[in-house]
This record gives structure tokens, sequence and C-alpha cells, in this order.
């Protein structure tokens, strides 16, 4: 403990976790000159690290007691868990503030953050919404909730990662909250662009033909985007450009040329599906911002 009397929260920092992503906050870090301590339950992957000047620690227990701030990445709640909670390291962070970077669900993030509270652990969730690339330029985006003082106090060492960094609120589950809507976008429209891909090419359109014009769709969605959500928070629904009707239509065209070329068509199905029973409910004549109602509807 003597060695680490001279660290403050502002110098020092410990990162549990190692891959990719962990290895790209470990790297900025040490970067900006923080002295960083870090630990990976598979041996090896702090090799350059350590050629970089990090800490290469033993244990977790020692990862956690080298640092007042602990930044935790890895694959999920069930790995930080594992690693968190075992006695030793549990009764090592006593005191000391967490900030998980974990990707879970919001629900995981609030028993994470009782946890936390029940053990006298300091604590603060997050999420990471740009590629490791991003880490350490000023193009990577963070978000964090929990408690709004702790986050003040450990934003100087945060801010190292570069970015940005917006606190969302006092819910600890708040930031995966984000996470988990805006990873829905993501992976929703890869697996669409990757349906794309393969009717094209059935039709012998090459990928690299498609994709001047898939970016030009791309280009449509922000303001989409926005008007969409205007729409959803204001309760308007009423079509002014294109119906719901319209809209199954041209869904199930893409339907039928897919099965056509035996192309699996489940997830456009199921899209058309939804819009058809948006359609049958007396809705036909409203725009798709419907959808995000029907689908918010319980019971």
């Amino acid at each position: 403990m003597s060695a680490h009397t001279d660290r403050t929260p502002q110098s020092a920092v410990t990162v549990i976790g190692l891959g990719p992503m962990g290895r790209a906050l470990a790297g900025a870090f040490v970067d900006a000159g923080l002295t960083t301590t870090v630990w990976n339950r598979t041996p090896g992957r702090d090799r350059e690290l350590v050629a970089r000047g990090a800490v290469s620690a033993a244990s977790a227990e020692e990862a956690v007691l080298a640092s007042e701030l602990t930044v935790v990445c890895v694959v999920n709640y069930d790995a930080s868990d594992a690693v968190l909670r075992r006695p030793e390291v549990t009764a090592a962070l006593k005191g000391r503030t967490v900030v998980n970077l974990s990707a879970d669900t919001p629900g995981r993030a609030r028993d994470a953050g009782a946890w936390a509270g029940e053990h006298g652990v300091r604590y603060l969730d997050g999420a990471i919404m740009t590629p490791t690339t991003t880490i350490g330029t000023p193009h990577g985006v963070f978000l964090h909730s929990g408690p709004k003082e702790l986050y003040a106090e450990h934003k100087p060492v945060l801010d190292t990662l570069g970015g940005t960094h917006t606190h969302l609120g006092e819910d600890i589950g708040r930031a995966a909250a984000y996470d988990i809507a805006l990873l829905d976008i993501w992976w929703t429209a890869m697996t669409g662009y990757m349906h794309a891909l393969a009717l094209a090419r059935a039709e012998g359109i090459s990928a690299r033909e498609l994709a001047p014009f898939a970016k030009g769709i791309g280009e449509i969605l922000p303001p989409a985007f926005e008007e969409a959500a205007r729409d959803v928070d204001a309760g308007r629904y009423a079509a002014t450009v294109n119906p719901l009707t319209s809209a199954a239509s041209t869904m199930a065209h893409i339907v039928h040329t897919s099965e056509a070329h035996g192309i699996d068509a489940s997830v456009i199905r199921a899209a058309e599906g939804l819009t058809r029973r948006a359609i049958g409910l007396g809705h036909g004549g409203d725009e798709l911002a419907r959808l995000a109602e029907l689908l918010g509807r319980r019971g």
C-alpha cells in the first residue's frame, strides 16, 4: 500500500480487462502520463502495454489497490461480476471508485450499482459508442451515468481518453439504456444492409456497385431520425409523405424478390408484419413513427 500513497485520483488509474477495447483504454491512459495498472484474466495480454509504461498487476486485488479509480471493460456483466465480486477484490474496492464500461442491460447496471452501494464501493456505469480506433482521439464517444459528484471527481481522468463524455443522469442504468437503444439502431441497420447486399448480388449487382447508392440512403437517415423523434415525442403520426400502406407495399416487394432468390426474408418480414398490424388497427394513413407507439403499448 505504501508504494501507492503518492497517487492521487487524477494521477493513477487501473484498467481491468485487456480485450481490444480495454487495451485501447489503457493505452490512452498511458499516453496521457497516468500511472496505469493493468490486469486481465488471461495472462499475456499486457505485454505491449507494459513495454509502453503500464504496470502489470499479479492479481485483480493488487490491481484495484493500486489506484483510487478502476475502469472495467470486459465482455459483459457476468465477466465483470466474476472479478469484482470476488471477496478479496470487493474488500479491496471499499471506498474506491469503479467505472464499468462493459456492455450489458440497464437492469444489470442497476443491480451492479446496488451491489456496489451495499459494499461501500463508489460506482459509475458507462458505455463506449465508438470503435477502438477512436480511443485517445477527438472522435470517441463515451456515455456515463451515476452520482454526478462522483462523475465530476473522476472526469479529469476520463477526459484523457479523448472524445466527448456525457453524463446522462444519476440513474445508474441510464448509460446502458442509451447503449441498448443505439445498438438497436446499429445492428438492425447493418443486418438490413447485409440483406440488401445479398439481394443485390442475387440480381447481379456487386456490393461495390451498390455501395455509393447505399451511402446516399444513409445520408437521408439523420434528418429522418430527427423528424421521427419529434413526431414520437409529440404523439403526431398522421402521414404527410409516406403512409404505412405504401410502406407495407414496398416491404412486400422486398420479401417477394428475396424469397424468389431463396434468400431468408425473416427480418423484412418482421418489419412488414408489424406494419400490417398497425394498418389492421386503423393506422394505415400514419407515418412509420406510429410503429414506435405500437411497440411501446403494454398488454
